[in-house]
């Protein structure tokens, strides 16, 4: 199978297909100092109607890993629907609900499932909204909102990828 192959039903959210490196990536929340984060994200179709999903950070000046997530963008086109299930390398595991908008190329989530291991460290992510948003063919922004059972949902990180060819 060629690896730009895209099933019929991921037509929709195409736009997602390949790999990303990010431009400028910044994390905050609630007590935390800001801090950046170079990340890349691949979405990659093998055949089957969902994408392939993996995110890999790095700290921007040493260049070791900070976080990793892996799993599957599944979508219901008849209802413009997705849901991300995601393995995060910190024992945690999401499944993440919502909808797409063709017109306006983006993709927004919220947690619907939260597990996580019996000795993942505190405090404990609650709830998770994700968003997607093309801003160019080449240019993608992504944000994600996280809620603790110490701290309200508040932005946590925002980053800004080009395309890598």
């Amino acid at each position: 199978m060629e690896a730009d192959y895209i099933h019929e039903a991921l037509k929709p959210i195409s736009w997602l297909a390949g790999r990303w490196y990010t431009v400028t990536g910044r994390g905050s929340y609630p007590n935390v100092r800001e801090f950046g984060y170079h990340e890349e994200l691949e979405f990659i179709c093998l055949g089957q109607p969902m994408f392939n999903f993996l995110s890999i950070s790095h700290h921007p000046e040493k260049g070791t890993a900070m976080h990793q997530e892996r799993g599957f963008l599944r979508i219901l086109p008849e209802k413009e629907k997705v849901a991300l299930v995601v393995s995060h390398n910190i024992g945690l595991t999401t499944i993440e609900e919502g909808h797409y908008d063709s017109n306006l190329k983006e993709i927004k989530l919220a947690s619907v499932s939260i597990a996580r291991t019996s000795f993942s460290k505190p405090p404990h992510v609650t709830n998770l909204l994700r968003e997607f948003v093309l801003l160019s063919p080449d240019t993608l922004q992504v944000t994600v909102f996280m809620k603790t059972d110490k701290k309200p949902l508040s932005q946590h990180l925002k980053a800004v990828y080009k395309k890598v060819e």
